[in-house]
């Protein structure tokens, strides 16, 4: 179709904006007028006989517009041809659309415009075109009204009279679309063939669009109608059955508004109406009845799609660690790369943490604090002793008294679908005929299968992806390996002597003074006498005897306050044994130099102890005699000392036939006490030599190392434990394997202060180092002929309870 753009001027209006609504040329529109700031230049308008730009905001809820991209850029330029003014907030104008025009540039504080207004001419009387247009048009016109008989017959007389293809566009636009931005879209067009098809298109859409909501509303009619006769006859049998004393369609009632009003997905909402409709056919008071009503009412406390926002500030949760627990930067530091990567990848998915240390080394409190500085609730789930998988994964409901697992009933507890969940002591779970309940959790905490967990009990899919598991454990050896590959293991290390104390005073004599009703100006307990409760009362790698013993002091001082009318108790250290009694743990005794006794460092739940490793040889034919309770891996230790000794008697100065002519017999004290372990293999080769050799061992010197059958000295584990016990005993020379090194570096250096440390490869390194030379004898000893018996070993009191 031919096209010529004849005229293009550029003109100043008054502005006004529409808040979804546009107007069309040749179109009428009468509008209220509220704002008093557009009453004004429009009445200005009036008077002066000016038209108006009216163009529509891209965004009708923004109230102030101070950009150009913020309105369309076409508007319709009208002529006023009625304004009255009610008041001075409330005016009435009649408008009428003329034509077109771009906005070129607009001054929104004098709310006027600069418009680019074209003339379009355009030759339509021979173009198939216009016609095929004009006909479509009309067409999906006659059929909506025809849907939808809204128009008067003089309306739809005078749009069959439109020829001009534009015009018959914007008087549809006007009349049929309801959409604003649909509506601009048609105001935009400046080609009239191509705005017409444009409408006849929109024109179509409304018409479906209307048909589908007229649909709908009749459906929903037809409900409400039904609903009604139903609701009527519901009624009448209410009334029956209250007169039988039945209210179980009240009961089905409230399931069904529960499950109708539960945000949750579709599947979990059919199933549980399906469980409804199940009830329904049951007679009131039998036992199925009565399962399905428990079936029901756990579904219905599940969190489903119950979330907390996370709290993903490094400062905040840096804050929390450090108010809640003194020291542990590894482990807070790890607990805060946690936290950064979850704020900076969403989409990581829950890492599973294993926080494993001794008893009463703060990992429950750990996990508590890492859910209040997240923001996340936290529920406690015990699997100590837990034998029975079903306890995992829940009951079938056949079975009487069924329940679901402990893992859904931690959902529910915490009424959130994204709880913090600790997992306590999982290395103390164990399997029966009844199951594997390690093999339940796998599930539970493989990020790719907990997405749709599903419990016996519920039958139906939960997403436990979003949950945080922290898992708690003692050992890592007993942890199953399956479970331990899905977790990344924190170890928590025992507290040494100085820790204790600051943890004492700090958090639990605090807790304690609170706790028992007491104030810091009722009792005081100097630091000596924390340091004495620490030293003697005490004898652990956690720090939950300290606080028993702590409360033990509360409860002294209280009873001296309200019988004996003490004003304030004041704790010194020999006031503590006035009030706790008799020391719990003695101090060592100095070690010193002794022929066959070897002062050994072991690791035990309760902290590390010196361990002193006695050996004694006498006339006999070879026979090698191990006492003290010891495990296998000792027992293989002490036969891989003999067999170095063997093979190079000549250097450590033993005989070559001892083990034809001698008997030995190695001894661990403490007998009653299992050990086991292979770190005493050092100390092993060191007491055998030096009863062999006649040569004493220094009592200064501990040591600690595995010896391989080659004679090479291996790293050992526990060494903040070994070297505190070192310290505690006044040895301040430990023996270390060289491999060790590092570790020690890594040390606070509280706990190696004033140490001495000998790191070596190989035992004849120990040897010569724990030794003393052949022929060369202590002060104050006196030879030991070869073969005699030596003195009288002096046994430390405390020894250790494992190795």
């Amino acid at each position: 179709m031919p096209k010529t753009i004849e005229k293009i001027r550029r003109e100043s209006f008054p502005l006004f904006l529409l808040k979804g609504l546009v107007a069309f040329p040749g179109m009428s529109v009468s509008m209220d007028l509220t704002d008093p700031a557009w009453i004004a230049p429009i009445e200005d308008a009036y008077d002066r006989g000016l038209n108006l730009l009216l163009v529509a905001q891209r965004d009708p809820s923004q109230e102030e517009i101070k950009l150009k991209k913020e309105i369309f850029r076409t508007g319709t330029i009208v002529a006023i041809k009625s304004f009255m003014k009610i008041d001075d907030d409330y005016a009435r104008v009649q408008i009428e659309g003329v034509c077109r025009g771009k906005i070129h540039s607009v001054d929104f504080e004098a709310k006027r415009c600069e418009v680019m207004i074209k003339t379009i001419a355009t030759d339509i009387s021979a173009s198939p075109r216009s016609r095929k247009a004009i006909r479509e048009a009309m067409a999906g016109f006659r059929r909506f009204v025809q849907e939808f008989p809204r128009f008067s017959h003089e309306y739809i007389a005078a749009v069959g009279r439109i020829s001009a293809p534009g015009t018959l566009a914007d008087s549809l636009a006007h009349s049929i679309l309801s959409d604003y931005e649909e509506k601009q879209s048609v105001l935009d067009e400046l080609d009239p063939i191509k705005r017409l098809e444009l409408v006849t298109r929109l024109v179509e859409e409304e018409t479906e669009l209307q048909l589908q909501d007229a649909e709908i509303h009749r459906q929903t009619r037809e409900r409400i109608d039904q609903n009604q006769r139903d609701y009527y006859m519901r009624e009448q049998i209410k009334v029956l059955k209250e007169e039988l004393g039945d209210d179980t369609e009240e009961e089905l009632g409230e399931y069904t508004a529960k499950i109708l009003f539960l945000d949750a997905a579709d599947h979990v909402k059919e199933k549980l109406m399906k469980e409804v409709n199940k009830l329904s056919r049951m007679a009131p008071h039998s036992a199925d009845a009565s399962v399905s009503r428990g079936y029901l009412d756990t579904a219905l406390e599940v969190p489903w799609n119950k979330f907390t926002t996370d709290n993903t500030s490094i400062s905040d949760v840096r804050k929390i660690l450090d108010r809640d627990h003194d020291g542990m930067t590894k482990v807070k530091e790890r607990v805060l790369e946690y936290v950064a990567t979850k704020q900076l990848s969403a989409g990581l998915g829950n890492q599973i943490l294993c926080l494993v240390g001794p008893p009463g080394a703060g990992k429950t409190s750990i996990a508590s604090s890492l859910a209040e500085a997240l923001g996340r609730k936290y529920v406690r789930v015990c699997l100590g002793g837990v034998r029975d998988e079903s306890d995992i994964r829940g009951h079938r409901r056949t079975y009487v008294a069924s329940m679901p697992g402990r893992i859904i009933t931690a959902l529910i507890n915490s009424e959130v679908s994204n709880p913090l969940i600790l997992l306590d002591e999982v290395d103390k779970m164990g399997n029966d005929h009844r199951g594997d309940p390690t093999s339940a959790l796998l599930e539970v905490l493989d990020g790719e299968q907990n997405k749709a967990f599903r419990d016996h009990f519920l039958e139906i899919p939960v997403d436990l992806s979003d949950c945080i598991f922290v898992a708690t454990a003692n050992a890592v050896d007993q942890i199953p390996r399956p479970l331990l590959d899905r977790m990344e293991i924190i170890k928590l290390e025992g507290y040494a002597r100085h820790e204790k104390f600051s943890i004492g005073k700090k958090y639990l004599l605090p807790k304690q003074i609170k706790r028992h009703g007491l104030t810091k100006t009722k009792l005081k307990v100097t630091d000596s006498a924390l340091y004495e409760v620490v030293d003697h009362y005490t004898h652990e790698s956690g720090v939950r005897n300290l606080e028993r013993q702590l409360s033990a002091l509360c409860r002294k001082a209280a009873v001296r306050i309200a019988e004996h009318g003490q004003t304030a108790v004041r704790v010194t250290p020999s006031e503590v044994e006035d009030m706790l009694g008799a020391r719990l743990v003695l101090p060592t005794p100095p070690p010193h130099d002794q022929v066959g006794v070897a002062n050994g460092l072991a690791y035990t739940e309760v902290g590390g102890e010196m361990l002193p490793v006695e050996a004694v040889a006498m006339s006999g034919s070879g026979k090698v005699e191990l006492t003290g309770s010891l495990g296998a891996v000792m027992k293989e230790s002490a036969h891989i000392a003999l067999s170095i000794i063997r093979k190079n008697h000549a250097a450590f100065g033993a005989e070559g036939d001892f083990h034809k002519k001698r008997d030995i017999h190695i001894h661990f004290p403490e007998g009653a006490v299992p050990k086991d372990g292979p770190s005493a293999g050092v100390a092993l080769v060191c007491a055998i030599a030096s009863e062999l050799s006649a040569r004493p061992v220094r009592g200064d010197i501990a040591m600690t190392g595995e010896v391989t059958l080659s004679g090479k000295v291996l790293a050992i584990g526990g060494l903040k434990e070994k070297i505190g016990a070192a310290h505690r005993a006044g040895v301040m020379t430990v023996i270390l394997p060289e491999e060790n090194r590092a570790a020690v570096s890594e040390l606070d250096a509280a706990i190696t202060q004033g140490m001495e440390f000998i790191f070596c490869t190989n035992v004849t390194q120990v040897v010569q180092a724990a030794l003393f030379p052949l022929g060369k004898q202590p002060k104050g000893e006196q030879p030991v002929p070869k073969g005699a018996f030596p003195p009288v070993h002096q046994v430390p009191t405390e020894v250790t309870t494992r190795l």
